[in-house]
């Protein structure tokens, strides 16, 4: 009896083969970027006159690169930094958002505070793929959601200004699959996931 349970605690201490950390990081970039997709289109069902509006104005996130030709290493610590910027966008989207409408329970509320979540997520990932004794990387948002929206002001104002924050959301969470995948291909020698 002692054996058998003895034999089933070393089981259960035996690593299952599985994905790697940069499989799994790749996956949740999938993932993440499919919710903002997700989110953004959302978005636009509840605000229909996007559906033919550009809004003005480059992007809201860019990090700049050290280098002109950063490694696939260098690329991820860049995108770590355009992620915790995101983070902050959407913090301050929820927290705007939240202060004209008040807190509202939809499916567009729910995939919003999920983005967050799986955003705060992949930002654990990428820390833990390219951190160094010689640099450390942050994790909380990079952001202090004091500055006005985009000039019109008001709840229009609100909303180009948070539909620019969920483009940039779609725009990085692809980068990112992309980015994490080409370290995933040189760390493990393969494609698939």
């Amino acid at each position: 009896m002692a054996e058998q349970e003895e034999q089933q605690i070393t089981a259960l201490d035996t690593p299952v083969p599985g994905p790697s950390d940069t499989g799994r990081a790749v996956a949740l970039a999938r993932l993440l970027h499919h919710e903002c997709s997700r989110l953004l289109q959302l978005f636009k069902e509840r605000e229909t006159f996007l559906s033919d509006t550009t809004p003005d104005g480059g992007r809201l996130v860019s990090p700049s690169p050290d280098t002109e030709e950063p490694s696939t290493e260098q690329q991820v610590r860049l995108l770590h930094s355009a992620l915790r910027q995101c983070l902050g966008l959407i913090h301050c989207v929820i927290l705007k958002e939240e202060e004209e409408w008040g807190e509202l329970e939809g499916d567009y509320e729910t995939m919003r505070k999920n983005v967050r979540l799986r955003l705060e997520h992949l930002l654990f990932s990428t820390k833990s793929l390219v951190e160094t004794e010689n640099m450390t990387l942050e994790v909380t948002p990079d952001h202090q959601c004091n500055e006005e929206t985009d000039g019109a002001g008001g709840a229009f104002g609100l909303k180009m200004w948070t539909y620019r924050v969920l483009l940039e959301l779609v725009h990085w969470s692809d980068h990112a699959a992309q980015t994490l995948h080409v370290l995933h291909t040189e760390r493990e020698g393969t494609q698939e996931i």
